[in-house]
């Protein structure tokens, strides 16, 4: 009894993946020098990501520092355009709470900026 109820989910099953089978049949290429070019691009592709995630966890990865600094201003421009939507306080005290950050970010920014480097030693300048 049991396995008549499940003769026809077994048929839809098998049914469904013979259908699949059949239309992945269609859009392989015929030649097999073909479906080996593509494996070797798909590997050459994947191998490629790899190797830069690599270097990039090892920190020898190339600087891209324009799409870094890019990333990130996006973010800070998400990040401040959900604070303004989601903030308790009135648009005019959100507006000078921002002002005010910004302006002691960018004194920060000028303090660090004119700080000449230090050796390591102790020794800079002698």
């Amino acid at each position: 009894m049991r396995f008549r109820k499940r003769e026809p989910l077994f048929s839809v099953l098998l049914d469904t993946g013979l259908h699949l089978l059949d239309s992945l049949r269609e859009r392989l290429p015929d030649n097999v020098d073909d479906i080996k070019d593509r494996v070797r691009d798909t590997y050459d592709t994947a191998s490629g990501r790899v190797s830069r995630a690599t270097s990039a966890l090892r920190g020898e990865e190339d600087s891209q520092v324009l799409g870094k600094v890019g990333a990130l201003l996006i973010g800070v421009g998400i990040g401040v355009g959900i604070g303004l939507l989601i903030a308790p306080a009135s648009g005019e005290e959100t507006r000078s709470e921002i002002t005010d950050k910004v302006s002691d970010f960018s004194d920060k920014v000028r303090e660090r900026a004119g700080k000449k480097p230090q050796g390591a030693t102790g020794t800079y300048g002698e």
